[in-house]
Protein backbone atom coordinates (compact mmCIF):
# COMPACT_ATOMS: atom_id res chain seq x y z
CA UNK A 1 0.00 0.00 0.00
CA UNK A 2 1.28 3.32 -1.30
CA UNK A 3 2.13 5.50 1.90
CA UNK A 4 0.25 8.51 1.27
CA UNK A 5 -2.95 6.62 0.11
CA UNK A 6 -5.64 8.43 2.42
CA UNK A 7 -9.34 7.43 3.42
CA UNK A 8 -12.01 9.28 3.53
CA UNK A 9 -11.52 10.12 6.83
CA UNK A 10 -7.77 12.05 6.14
CA UNK A 11 -6.04 9.01 8.01
CA UNK A 12 -3.72 6.48 6.37
CA UNK A 13 -5.90 4.13 3.97
CA UNK A 14 -6.58 0.67 6.61
CA UNK A 15 -6.98 -2.65 4.33
CA UNK A 16 -10.23 -3.90 3.38
CA UNK A 17 -10.30 -7.87 3.12
CA UNK A 18 -7.56 -10.58 2.69
CA UNK A 19 -10.14 -13.16 2.71
CA UNK A 20 -11.35 -12.48 0.45
CA UNK A 21 -8.66 -10.88 -1.34
CA UNK A 22 -9.91 -7.19 -2.87
CA UNK A 23 -8.80 -4.42 -4.36
CA UNK A 24 -7.97 -3.24 -7.69
CA UNK A 25 -4.60 -4.62 -7.36
CA UNK A 26 -5.68 -7.09 -5.40
CA UNK A 27 -3.72 -6.25 -2.76
CA UNK A 28 -6.78 -6.52 0.64
CA UNK A 29 -6.53 -2.58 -0.27
CA UNK A 30 -9.30 0.02 -2.08
CA UNK A 31 -6.37 1.85 -3.93
CA UNK A 32 -6.82 3.17 -7.57
CA UNK A 33 -4.23 3.73 -10.51
CA UNK A 34 -4.83 5.68 -13.54
CA UNK A 35 -6.12 2.68 -15.35
CA UNK A 36 -8.88 2.01 -12.90
CA UNK A 37 -12.00 3.26 -14.93
CA UNK A 38 -13.89 1.61 -12.23
CA UNK A 39 -12.61 3.48 -8.91
CA UNK A 40 -12.69 0.65 -6.93
CA UNK A 41 -12.41 2.23 -3.76
CA UNK A 42 -15.27 2.00 -1.26
CA UNK A 43 -14.67 -0.64 1.21
CA UNK A 44 -18.26 -2.56 1.59
CA UNK A 45 -19.49 -5.29 3.60
CA UNK A 46 -21.64 -7.01 0.79
CA UNK A 47 -25.13 -7.92 1.56
CA UNK A 48 -27.58 -9.87 -0.47
CA UNK A 49 -29.54 -7.06 -1.71
CA UNK A 50 -26.76 -5.20 -2.76
CA UNK A 51 -25.48 -8.13 -4.72
CA UNK A 52 -29.19 -8.41 -6.40
CA UNK A 53 -29.21 -4.93 -7.34
CA UNK A 54 -25.46 -5.60 -8.95
CA UNK A 55 -25.94 -8.35 -10.65
CA UNK A 56 -29.27 -7.05 -12.19
CA UNK A 57 -27.18 -4.41 -13.30
CA UNK A 58 -24.97 -6.57 -15.18
CA UNK A 59 -22.30 -6.91 -12.62
CA UNK A 60 -22.06 -10.38 -11.30
CA UNK A 61 -20.16 -10.41 -8.07
CA UNK A 62 -22.03 -13.73 -6.96
CA UNK A 63 -20.84 -16.40 -9.55
CA UNK A 64 -17.17 -17.70 -9.38
CA UNK A 65 -14.99 -16.77 -11.44
CA UNK A 66 -11.61 -19.08 -11.22
CA UNK A 67 -9.91 -17.92 -14.25
CA UNK A 68 -9.73 -14.52 -12.27
CA UNK A 69 -8.97 -16.05 -8.99
CA UNK A 70 -12.57 -14.87 -7.45
CA UNK A 71 -14.33 -17.42 -5.33
CA UNK A 72 -17.86 -14.93 -5.81
CA UNK A 73 -18.99 -13.00 -2.97
CA UNK A 74 -21.47 -13.81 -0.05
CA UNK A 75 -23.58 -11.54 1.93
CA UNK A 76 -20.84 -10.14 4.64
CA UNK A 77 -17.96 -10.23 2.62
CA UNK A 78 -15.89 -6.92 2.32
CA UNK A 79 -14.86 -5.75 -1.08
CA UNK A 80 -13.50 -2.81 -2.60
CA UNK A 81 -16.93 -1.62 -5.11
CA UNK A 82 -16.56 1.24 -7.82
CA UNK A 83 -17.78 4.18 -6.34
CA UNK A 84 -20.41 4.91 -8.63
CA UNK A 85 -22.33 1.44 -8.02
CA UNK A 86 -22.16 2.33 -4.55
CA UNK A 87 -23.28 5.28 -5.41
CA UNK A 88 -26.35 3.97 -7.58
CA UNK A 89 -27.55 1.45 -4.84
CA UNK A 90 -27.01 4.28 -2.15
CA UNK A 91 -29.81 6.63 -4.55
CA UNK A 92 -31.50 2.94 -4.76
CA UNK A 93 -31.84 2.42 -0.87
CA UNK A 94 -30.13 -0.54 -0.96
CA UNK A 95 -26.19 0.97 -0.42
CA UNK A 96 -24.42 -1.57 1.99
CA UNK A 97 -22.48 -0.67 4.78
CA UNK A 98 -18.53 0.65 4.29
CA UNK A 99 -15.55 0.82 6.18
CA UNK A 100 -14.70 4.71 6.32
CA UNK A 101 -10.73 3.48 7.03
CA UNK A 102 -10.56 1.65 4.47
CA UNK A 103 -12.56 3.53 1.76
CA UNK A 104 -9.98 5.63 -0.55
CA UNK A 105 -10.22 9.37 0.05
CA UNK A 106 -11.09 9.29 -3.75
CA UNK A 107 -14.57 8.18 -3.48
CA UNK A 108 -15.50 11.63 -2.29
CA UNK A 109 -15.05 12.89 -5.96
CA UNK A 110 -17.91 10.80 -6.13
CA UNK A 111 -19.70 10.41 -3.01
CA UNK A 112 -20.36 13.27 -0.32
CA UNK A 113 -19.45 12.42 3.13
CA UNK A 114 -22.43 13.01 4.82
CA UNK A 115 -23.59 9.56 2.59
CA UNK A 116 -20.75 7.32 3.33
CA UNK A 117 -21.21 8.59 7.50
CA UNK A 118 -24.56 7.41 6.81
CA UNK A 119 -23.91 3.96 5.77
CA UNK A 120 -20.73 3.47 8.62
CA UNK A 121 -20.27 -0.21 9.75
CA UNK A 122 -19.58 0.57 13.74
CA UNK A 123 -16.56 -0.23 14.58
Amino acid sequence: MSLTARNVLGTPLVACSYAPLTGYLRDGCCQTLPGDAGLHVVCARVTQAFLDFSLARGNDLITPRPEYRFRGLKPGDRWCLCASRWKEAYDAGVAPPVALESTHERALDIISLDALKSCALMS
